[in-house]
Protein backbone atom coordinates (compact mmCIF):
# COMPACT_ATOMS: atom_id res chain seq x y z
CA UNK A 1 0.00 0.00 0.00
CA UNK A 2 1.42 3.35 -1.11
CA UNK A 3 1.99 5.78 2.06
CA UNK A 4 -0.51 8.64 1.57
CA UNK A 5 2.08 11.04 2.86
CA UNK A 6 4.21 10.80 0.07
CA UNK A 7 2.24 11.01 -2.39
CA UNK A 8 2.93 14.81 -2.91
CA UNK A 9 6.65 14.90 -3.01
CA UNK A 10 6.62 11.66 -5.77
CA UNK A 11 3.72 13.94 -7.97
CA UNK A 12 6.35 16.85 -7.76
CA UNK A 13 9.60 14.19 -8.44
CA UNK A 14 7.58 12.36 -11.39
CA UNK A 15 6.60 15.67 -12.92
CA UNK A 16 10.23 16.70 -12.73
CA UNK A 17 11.99 13.72 -14.18
CA UNK A 18 8.64 13.97 -17.49
CA UNK A 19 10.18 13.91 -20.68
CA UNK A 20 6.66 15.46 -21.86
CA UNK A 21 6.40 18.23 -18.88
CA UNK A 22 7.12 20.65 -21.25
CA UNK A 23 4.20 20.45 -23.90
CA UNK A 24 1.85 21.26 -21.16
CA UNK A 25 2.67 24.87 -21.66
CA UNK A 26 1.22 24.65 -24.93
CA UNK A 27 -2.56 24.04 -23.98
CA UNK A 28 -4.95 27.02 -22.96
CA UNK A 29 -6.07 26.39 -19.04
CA UNK A 30 -2.85 24.51 -18.49
CA UNK A 31 -2.31 26.73 -15.53
CA UNK A 32 -5.59 28.52 -14.43
CA UNK A 33 -5.97 28.44 -11.05
CA UNK A 34 -9.85 27.65 -11.58
CA UNK A 35 -9.38 24.69 -12.65
CA UNK A 36 -6.73 23.03 -10.37
CA UNK A 37 -7.44 19.64 -11.56
CA UNK A 38 -9.04 18.81 -14.77
CA UNK A 39 -9.78 14.66 -15.01
CA UNK A 40 -12.27 15.13 -17.90
CA UNK A 41 -9.77 14.68 -20.84
CA UNK A 42 -11.45 11.40 -22.39
CA UNK A 43 -14.47 13.25 -22.80
CA UNK A 44 -13.16 17.05 -23.92
CA UNK A 45 -9.51 17.43 -24.15
CA UNK A 46 -8.04 21.18 -23.83
CA UNK A 47 -7.04 23.00 -26.44
CA UNK A 48 -4.04 23.94 -28.24
CA UNK A 49 -2.70 28.27 -28.54
CA UNK A 50 -1.37 26.65 -31.82
CA UNK A 51 -4.92 25.47 -32.89
CA UNK A 52 -6.83 28.94 -31.72
CA UNK A 53 -4.34 30.21 -34.39
CA UNK A 54 -4.75 28.15 -36.66
CA UNK A 55 -8.59 28.72 -36.57
CA UNK A 56 -8.20 32.13 -36.71
CA UNK A 57 -5.90 32.46 -39.82
CA UNK A 58 -8.41 30.38 -41.91
CA UNK A 59 -11.28 32.50 -40.76
CA UNK A 60 -9.79 35.69 -41.32
CA UNK A 61 -7.31 35.13 -44.41
CA UNK A 62 -8.71 31.69 -45.79
CA UNK A 63 -12.50 31.92 -45.86
CA UNK A 64 -12.15 35.69 -45.46
CA UNK A 65 -9.67 36.60 -47.77
CA UNK A 66 -10.08 33.37 -50.33
CA UNK A 67 -13.66 32.83 -49.67
CA UNK A 68 -14.99 29.86 -52.20
CA UNK A 69 -11.56 29.65 -53.50
CA UNK A 70 -10.43 28.04 -50.40
CA UNK A 71 -11.95 24.52 -51.61
CA UNK A 72 -9.68 24.76 -54.83
CA UNK A 73 -6.62 25.83 -53.19
CA UNK A 74 -6.63 23.09 -50.36
CA UNK A 75 -9.71 22.37 -48.55
CA UNK A 76 -10.76 19.65 -50.34
CA UNK A 77 -8.01 17.66 -50.11
CA UNK A 78 -7.83 18.22 -46.46
CA UNK A 79 -10.03 15.20 -45.25
CA UNK A 80 -7.32 12.52 -46.82
CA UNK A 81 -4.30 14.58 -45.93
CA UNK A 82 -4.74 14.92 -42.56
CA UNK A 83 -6.39 11.05 -42.24
CA UNK A 84 -2.97 9.96 -44.03
CA UNK A 85 -1.32 12.18 -41.18
CA UNK A 86 -3.25 10.58 -38.29
CA UNK A 87 -2.70 7.18 -39.93
CA UNK A 88 1.05 8.11 -39.74
CA UNK A 89 1.43 8.93 -36.33
CA UNK A 90 -0.93 7.36 -34.34
CA UNK A 91 -3.01 4.40 -35.81
CA UNK A 92 -0.27 2.50 -38.33
CA UNK A 93 -1.89 3.13 -41.58
CA UNK A 94 0.14 3.59 -44.49
CA UNK A 95 -1.70 6.71 -46.85
CA UNK A 96 -4.87 6.03 -48.50
CA UNK A 97 -6.96 4.44 -45.74
CA UNK A 98 -8.23 6.74 -43.10
CA UNK A 99 -10.37 9.96 -43.82
CA UNK A 100 -11.80 12.88 -41.62
CA UNK A 101 -15.08 13.02 -42.30
CA UNK A 102 -19.25 13.37 -40.07
CA UNK A 103 -19.40 12.24 -36.98
CA UNK A 104 -18.64 8.68 -35.05
CA UNK A 105 -22.36 7.87 -35.22
CA UNK A 106 -22.66 8.70 -38.82
CA UNK A 107 -19.54 6.48 -39.67
CA UNK A 108 -20.37 3.36 -37.77
CA UNK A 109 -23.55 3.00 -39.55
CA UNK A 110 -22.02 3.55 -43.07
CA UNK A 111 -19.27 0.81 -41.97
CA UNK A 112 -21.24 -1.39 -40.46
CA UNK A 113 -23.65 -1.20 -43.17
CA UNK A 114 -20.93 -1.39 -45.59
CA UNK A 115 -19.75 -4.79 -43.94
CA UNK A 116 -22.72 -6.29 -43.86
CA UNK A 117 -23.32 -6.14 -47.52
CA UNK A 118 -20.00 -7.74 -48.08
CA UNK A 119 -20.44 -10.98 -45.73
CA UNK A 120 -24.74 -11.71 -47.76
CA UNK A 121 -25.93 -14.78 -46.60
CA UNK A 122 -24.42 -14.32 -42.83
CA UNK A 123 -27.10 -13.07 -40.34
CA UNK A 124 -25.20 -12.62 -36.70
CA UNK A 125 -23.43 -9.75 -35.61
CA UNK A 126 -21.35 -9.29 -32.09
CA UNK A 127 -21.14 -6.82 -29.25
CA UNK A 128 -20.65 -6.40 -25.71
CA UNK A 129 -23.37 -5.34 -24.06
CA UNK A 130 -20.67 -2.64 -22.28
CA UNK A 131 -19.41 -0.93 -25.80
CA UNK A 132 -21.17 2.62 -25.78
CA UNK A 133 -24.42 3.67 -26.22
CA UNK A 134 -23.93 5.13 -29.84
CA UNK A 135 -22.33 2.07 -30.98
CA UNK A 136 -25.25 -0.28 -29.68
CA UNK A 137 -27.90 2.00 -30.87
CA UNK A 138 -26.60 2.14 -34.43
CA UNK A 139 -26.01 -1.74 -34.50
CA UNK A 140 -29.56 -2.35 -33.27
CA UNK A 141 -31.28 0.18 -35.61
CA UNK A 142 -29.58 -1.83 -38.34
CA UNK A 143 -29.98 -5.15 -37.36
CA UNK A 144 -33.73 -4.64 -37.23
CA UNK A 145 -33.74 -3.20 -40.63
CA UNK A 146 -31.72 -5.94 -42.29
CA UNK A 147 -33.08 -8.55 -40.14
CA UNK A 148 -29.96 -10.03 -38.38
CA UNK A 149 -29.58 -11.16 -34.90
CA UNK A 150 -27.32 -9.88 -32.23
CA UNK A 151 -25.45 -12.02 -30.19
CA UNK A 152 -24.61 -9.79 -26.68
CA UNK A 153 -20.83 -10.29 -25.10
CA UNK A 154 -21.40 -10.69 -21.21
CA UNK A 155 -18.12 -8.67 -20.32
CA UNK A 156 -17.07 -8.20 -16.98
CA UNK A 157 -17.98 -5.10 -14.69
CA UNK A 158 -14.54 -3.57 -14.14
CA UNK A 159 -13.11 -5.22 -17.96
CA UNK A 160 -14.03 -5.97 -21.42
CA UNK A 161 -14.54 -8.15 -24.33
CA UNK A 162 -11.48 -10.69 -24.92
CA UNK A 163 -10.32 -13.13 -27.34
CA UNK A 164 -11.82 -16.21 -25.22
CA UNK A 165 -15.23 -14.10 -25.37
CA UNK A 166 -15.02 -13.23 -28.88
CA UNK A 167 -14.33 -17.19 -29.80
CA UNK A 168 -17.37 -18.43 -27.95
CA UNK A 169 -19.81 -16.37 -29.57
CA UNK A 170 -18.82 -16.48 -33.04
CA UNK A 171 -18.78 -19.43 -36.07
CA UNK A 172 -19.92 -19.44 -39.32
CA UNK A 173 -22.60 -17.23 -39.28
CA UNK A 174 -21.19 -14.12 -38.15
CA UNK A 175 -21.03 -11.70 -40.38
CA UNK A 176 -18.86 -8.72 -38.27
CA UNK A 177 -17.95 -8.10 -35.26
CA UNK A 178 -18.20 -4.18 -33.28
CA UNK A 179 -15.86 -3.50 -30.63
CA UNK A 180 -14.22 -0.58 -28.92
CA UNK A 181 -10.53 -0.91 -28.24
CA UNK A 182 -10.96 0.93 -25.18
CA UNK A 183 -13.91 0.60 -23.21
CA UNK A 184 -15.74 3.88 -22.54
CA UNK A 185 -16.49 2.71 -18.49
CA UNK A 186 -13.86 0.75 -17.19
CA UNK A 187 -10.69 1.65 -19.35
CA UNK A 188 -10.32 -2.01 -20.17
CA UNK A 189 -7.75 -2.13 -23.31
CA UNK A 190 -8.88 -4.95 -25.92
CA UNK A 191 -6.35 -6.97 -27.19
CA UNK A 192 -7.09 -6.02 -31.00
CA UNK A 193 -4.69 -8.04 -32.68
CA UNK A 194 -5.34 -11.13 -31.34
CA UNK A 195 -9.50 -10.71 -31.54
CA UNK A 196 -8.89 -9.59 -34.87
CA UNK A 197 -6.92 -12.69 -36.25
CA UNK A 198 -9.90 -14.58 -33.90
CA UNK A 199 -12.73 -12.79 -35.84
CA UNK A 200 -11.25 -13.61 -39.11
CA UNK A 201 -10.61 -17.31 -38.54
CA UNK A 202 -13.97 -16.96 -38.76
CA UNK A 203 -14.36 -15.78 -42.20
CA UNK A 204 -16.04 -12.29 -40.37
CA UNK A 205 -14.97 -8.85 -40.37
CA UNK A 206 -14.99 -6.57 -37.50
CA UNK A 207 -14.77 -2.69 -36.49
CA UNK A 208 -13.00 -1.31 -34.28
CA UNK A 209 -14.35 2.44 -31.90
CA UNK A 210 -11.06 3.75 -31.52
CA UNK A 211 -12.59 7.30 -29.45
CA UNK A 212 -10.94 6.29 -26.41
CA UNK A 213 -7.44 5.15 -27.53
CA UNK A 214 -6.60 7.03 -30.87
CA UNK A 215 -3.76 9.29 -29.63
CA UNK A 216 -2.87 7.82 -26.45
CA UNK A 217 -2.51 4.23 -27.01
CA UNK A 218 -0.25 2.74 -29.79
CA UNK A 219 -2.21 0.55 -32.34
CA UNK A 220 -0.91 -1.13 -35.90
CA UNK A 221 -4.00 -1.29 -37.84
CA UNK A 222 -2.23 -2.33 -41.21
CA UNK A 223 -0.01 -4.91 -39.21
CA UNK A 224 -2.52 -6.20 -37.40
CA UNK A 225 -4.85 -6.63 -40.41
CA UNK A 226 -8.02 -4.97 -39.40
CA UNK A 227 -10.58 -4.47 -41.46
CA UNK A 228 -12.21 -1.31 -40.39
CA UNK A 229 -12.12 1.48 -38.04
CA UNK A 230 -13.20 4.65 -36.57
CA UNK A 231 -13.06 7.19 -33.47
CA UNK A 232 -13.77 10.33 -32.91
CA UNK A 233 -11.48 13.39 -32.72
CA UNK A 234 -12.49 15.78 -29.37
CA UNK A 235 -10.68 13.62 -26.74
CA UNK A 236 -7.05 12.75 -27.17
CA UNK A 237 -6.65 14.59 -30.51
CA UNK A 238 -8.47 17.67 -29.14
CA UNK A 239 -10.39 18.96 -31.81
CA UNK A 240 -12.74 20.44 -29.84
CA UNK A 241 -16.45 19.98 -29.32
CA UNK A 242 -18.42 18.27 -31.81
CA UNK A 243 -14.83 18.18 -34.11
CA UNK A 244 -15.59 15.90 -36.66
CA UNK A 245 -14.38 11.95 -36.54
CA UNK A 246 -12.29 9.21 -38.64
CA UNK A 247 -12.52 6.21 -40.75
CA UNK A 248 -10.02 3.64 -41.48
CA UNK A 249 -10.97 0.96 -44.15
CA UNK A 250 -8.07 -0.88 -45.12
CA UNK A 251 -6.89 -0.79 -48.85
CA UNK A 252 -8.58 -4.37 -49.63
CA UNK A 253 -11.70 -3.31 -48.69
CA UNK A 254 -12.10 -0.12 -50.67
CA UNK A 255 -14.80 -1.68 -52.66
CA UNK A 256 -17.55 -2.03 -50.32
CA UNK A 257 -20.45 -0.12 -50.93
CA UNK A 258 -21.17 2.83 -48.08
CA UNK A 259 -24.81 3.56 -47.95
CA UNK A 260 -24.91 7.35 -47.48
CA UNK A 261 -24.51 8.43 -51.47
CA UNK A 262 -23.24 12.00 -51.29
CA UNK A 263 -21.69 13.82 -54.00
CA UNK A 264 -18.08 13.97 -52.63
CA UNK A 265 -17.96 10.07 -52.17
CA UNK A 266 -19.05 10.35 -56.34
CA UNK A 267 -16.50 9.31 -59.10
CA UNK A 268 -16.90 13.30 -60.69
CA UNK A 269 -18.29 14.97 -57.88
CA UNK A 270 -18.00 18.86 -60.18
CA UNK A 271 -19.82 16.93 -63.16
CA UNK A 272 -22.94 16.65 -61.01
CA UNK A 273 -24.32 14.03 -63.63
CA UNK A 274 -26.86 11.54 -63.41
CA UNK A 275 -26.39 8.19 -61.49
CA UNK A 276 -24.34 7.63 -58.58
CA UNK A 277 -20.92 6.39 -59.33
CA UNK A 278 -18.63 5.89 -56.55
CA UNK A 279 -15.14 6.91 -55.95
CA UNK A 280 -11.92 4.85 -56.16
CA UNK A 281 -10.20 4.37 -53.23
CA UNK A 282 -11.00 5.79 -49.65
CA UNK A 283 -12.81 8.86 -51.22
CA UNK A 284 -16.05 6.48 -51.55
CA UNK A 285 -16.90 6.75 -47.92
CA UNK A 286 -17.00 10.22 -48.07
CA UNK A 287 -20.68 11.85 -48.50
CA UNK A 288 -21.12 15.42 -48.17
CA UNK A 289 -19.21 18.96 -47.75
CA UNK A 290 -16.12 18.26 -45.03
CA UNK A 291 -15.94 19.95 -42.15
CA UNK A 292 -13.63 22.18 -42.90
CA UNK A 293 -13.37 24.33 -39.68
CA UNK A 294 -13.87 21.59 -36.98
CA UNK A 295 -10.90 19.42 -39.23
CA UNK A 296 -8.32 22.57 -38.76
CA UNK A 297 -8.18 22.41 -34.86
CA UNK A 298 -7.12 18.67 -35.18
CA UNK A 299 -4.47 19.29 -37.54
CA UNK A 300 -1.98 20.77 -34.40
CA UNK A 301 -2.79 17.94 -32.30
CA UNK A 302 -1.73 15.35 -34.76
CA UNK A 303 1.39 17.11 -35.25
CA UNK A 304 2.11 17.31 -31.51
CA UNK A 305 1.84 13.18 -31.35
CA UNK A 306 4.14 12.90 -34.01
CA UNK A 307 6.44 15.58 -32.57
CA UNK A 308 5.90 13.62 -28.78
CA UNK A 309 5.89 10.06 -30.18
CA UNK A 310 2.88 7.80 -29.82
CA UNK A 311 5.21 5.48 -27.81
CA UNK A 312 6.29 7.97 -25.48
CA UNK A 313 2.69 9.26 -25.09
CA UNK A 314 1.49 5.59 -24.07
CA UNK A 315 4.47 5.41 -21.43
CA UNK A 316 3.03 8.54 -19.64
CA UNK A 317 -0.09 7.32 -19.83
CA UNK A 318 0.52 4.07 -17.86
CA UNK A 319 2.67 6.25 -15.50
CA UNK A 320 -0.21 8.73 -14.72
CA UNK A 321 -2.92 6.38 -14.72
CA UNK A 322 -0.95 4.21 -12.03
CA UNK A 323 -0.14 7.08 -9.93
CA UNK A 324 -4.48 7.76 -10.18
CA UNK A 325 -4.63 3.76 -9.17
CA UNK A 326 -2.08 4.38 -5.73
CA UNK A 327 -3.57 7.81 -5.03
CA UNK A 328 -7.10 5.74 -5.28
CA UNK A 329 -6.01 2.98 -3.17
CA UNK A 330 -4.19 5.86 -0.38
CA UNK A 331 -6.85 8.33 -0.11
CA UNK A 332 -10.08 6.89 -1.52
CA UNK A 333 -9.85 3.45 -0.33
CA UNK A 334 -10.54 4.03 2.98
CA UNK A 335 -13.41 5.80 2.90
CA UNK A 336 -15.06 2.84 0.14
CA UNK A 337 -14.30 3.96 -2.91
CA UNK A 338 -13.71 0.72 -5.49
CA UNK A 339 -11.91 0.26 -8.58
CA UNK A 340 -13.77 -0.38 -11.37
CA UNK A 341 -11.04 -0.52 -14.03
CA UNK A 342 -8.15 -3.45 -14.47
CA UNK A 343 -5.00 -3.34 -12.30
CA UNK A 344 -2.66 -4.69 -14.68
CA UNK A 345 -1.59 -1.37 -16.87
CA UNK A 346 -1.53 -3.39 -20.04
CA UNK A 347 -4.92 -3.53 -19.62
CA UNK A 348 -6.08 -0.37 -19.29
CA UNK A 349 -6.03 2.52 -21.54
CA UNK A 350 -5.72 6.21 -20.33
CA UNK A 351 -8.70 6.56 -17.74
CA UNK A 352 -9.77 4.97 -14.82
CA UNK A 353 -13.24 4.50 -12.89
CA UNK A 354 -13.79 4.52 -9.46
CA UNK A 355 -17.39 3.76 -7.79
CA UNK A 356 -19.42 4.98 -4.83
CA UNK A 357 -22.13 5.47 -4.32
CA UNK A 358 -22.12 9.45 -2.85
CA UNK A 359 -20.55 10.02 -6.81
CA UNK A 360 -23.34 11.10 -8.03
CA UNK A 361 -24.22 13.48 -5.43
CA UNK A 362 -20.53 15.48 -5.00
CA UNK A 363 -19.42 15.62 -8.60
CA UNK A 364 -20.68 18.79 -8.65
CA UNK A 365 -19.39 20.25 -5.48
CA UNK A 366 -15.87 19.24 -7.22
CA UNK A 367 -16.55 21.16 -10.23
CA UNK A 368 -17.72 24.11 -8.23
CA UNK A 369 -14.07 23.55 -7.20
CA UNK A 370 -12.79 23.28 -10.72
CA UNK A 371 -11.99 19.93 -9.84
CA UNK A 372 -13.47 18.22 -13.11
CA UNK A 373 -13.93 14.41 -13.30
CA UNK A 374 -16.69 12.53 -15.30
CA UNK A 375 -19.28 10.74 -13.69
CA UNK A 376 -20.49 7.95 -15.49
CA UNK A 377 -24.18 6.10 -13.63
CA UNK A 378 -24.43 3.67 -11.94
CA UNK A 379 -21.89 5.06 -9.51
CA UNK A 380 -18.84 5.96 -10.96
CA UNK A 381 -16.53 8.62 -11.51
CA UNK A 382 -13.70 8.41 -14.58
CA UNK A 383 -10.32 10.38 -14.26
CA UNK A 384 -9.14 10.67 -18.00
CA UNK A 385 -5.50 11.84 -18.37
CA UNK A 386 -4.27 13.31 -20.93
CA UNK A 387 -0.97 12.41 -20.85
CA UNK A 388 0.56 16.01 -22.74
CA UNK A 389 -1.58 18.11 -20.76
CA UNK A 390 -2.05 16.05 -17.57
CA UNK A 391 0.07 16.52 -14.63
CA UNK A 392 1.23 13.89 -11.87
CA UNK A 393 0.41 17.16 -9.25
CA UNK A 394 -2.63 17.41 -10.95
CA UNK A 395 -3.59 13.97 -10.23
CA UNK A 396 -2.87 14.25 -6.95
CA UNK A 397 -5.12 17.44 -6.77
CA UNK A 398 -8.06 16.09 -8.23
CA UNK A 399 -8.15 13.03 -6.07
CA UNK A 400 -7.25 14.74 -2.56
CA UNK A 401 -10.33 16.87 -3.49
CA UNK A 402 -12.45 13.64 -4.54
CA UNK A 403 -11.17 12.68 -0.70
CA UNK A 404 -11.84 15.68 0.56
CA UNK A 405 -16.15 15.89 -0.15
CA UNK A 406 -16.27 11.64 1.14
CA UNK A 407 -15.35 12.78 4.17
CA UNK A 408 -17.25 15.84 4.53
CA UNK A 409 -20.07 14.08 2.84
Amino acid sequence: MTDAATLPSRARRLDAEDPLARYRARFIGHDDPAVPAYLDGNSLGRPLAASVQRVQELMVEQWGGRLIRGWDEGWLELPAQLGDELGRTALGAAPGQCLIADSTTVLLYKLIHAALSARPGRHRVVIDRDNFPTDRYVLEGIAAERGLELDWLEVPYDGGADVELVRSVTGDQTALVVLSHVAYRSGHLADMRAITEAVHDTGALVLWDLCHSVGVVPVELDAWEVDLAVGCSYKYLNGGPGAPAWLYVRRGHQQLTQPIQGWLGSEDPFGMGQGYSPAAGIRRFASGTPPIIGMTAIADMVALIGEAGIGAIREKSTALTQFALEATDALLAPHGVVLASPRNPEQRGSHLTIDHPAFRKITARLWERGIIPDYRNPNGLRLGLSPLSTGFEEVYRGVSAIAEELAGD
